[in-house]
């Protein structure tokens, strides 16, 4: 008894010193420009919403999350439709270099964007991609795709392959499997996949930095941190605008959470 009260009151010790940032962000946001000036800080806001009003009216922040939107999504899409390909491949055909391929996809996944960077440029500029919405989708499909991949193959290892064989009896061809029998039954690691995907493309602020200066196609992290001032930052304007951005990722995560957990969890047992 008294180990789970220690773990309860850990995990609401450690979950309210995460959420002490964006709690912070949402309450200034809140705050009239006298109050975010004060000092010592004032904790309890006025609730002003002048600071929102500014961030979508003057500072185009709808422009920057339709940005965001369809840069996240696309990348999502592509990113599962060729991982998934990859992935059931990994997972289903015997080759002897499969594990070696799975630790060189994760070794890739941890490399420093910086490291990159360079090739990456030169890559888009050679193909005009540049300043484009395909230029930042393909650079961030490219980083997406080994995460994906493994997550993928995770999954499709735990099917059981019967149900393929079935199927494969009866007339269908690989990719007919894989569209009607795998994919189904590996919505979970895919759900899983696709979110964390989106998470991570509406999130990545270097390479989109790196791509996109023109800033009627800027995504919401390079359009808030280049939020103009004339004479000093717009904290408010950019307080509103972080809790906007950030909402829709909180509201995602609690609406789905079950079916992310279960994802994630699922391919750690083999039954």
């Amino acid at each position: 008894m008294k180990r789970k009260t220690f773990f309860l009151f850990s995990s609401i010790a450690i979950g309210c010193f995460s959420l002490l940032p964006f709690l912070w962000f949402v309450l200034t946001s809140w705050k009239t420009p006298s109050e975010i000036e004060a000092i010592p800080p004032q904790i309890i806001p006025s609730f002003y919403w002048g600071f929102y009003r500014s961030a979508l009216e003057q500072y185009g922040l709808l422009r920057y999350m339709g940005n965001s939107v369809i840069v996240a999504g696309a990348t999502t899409l592509f990113t599962i439709a060729i991982g998934s390909l990859a992935a059931y491949a990994l997972a289903r055909f015997r080759l002897s270099w499969t594990r070696f391929y799975l630790m060189l996809l994760l070794a890739i996944s941890m490399f420093p964007q910086i490291a990159v960077a360079g090739p990456v440029w030169r890559i888009l500029n050679y193909l005009n991609w540049l300043n484009s919405y395909h230029g930042v989708i393909a650079a961030y499909i490219t980083l997406s795709l080994p995460m994906g991949i493994w997550i993928m193959t995770t999954f499709f290892k735990e099917l059981p392959y019967e149900v393929e064989e079935a199927a494969l009896v009866d007339g269908c061809t690989r990719l007919q499997v894989l569209w009607k029998v795998v994919l189904p039954l590996a919505a979970p690691g895919l759900f899983t996949a696709a979110i964390l995907i989106f998470i991570h493309a509406w999130n990545e602020f270097f390479f989109a930095l790196l791509i996109l200066t023109n800033p009627t196609l800027q995504t919401l992290p390079v359009g808030i941190a280049l939020f103009p001032g004339e004479y000093t930052m717009p904290w408010g304007e950019i307080a509103a605008a972080s809790t906007m951005a950030t909402l829709p990722l909180v509201f995602l995560t609690l609406l789905f959470q079950r079916r992310i957990v279960r994802g994630l969890s699922a391919g750690a047992v083999k039954g």
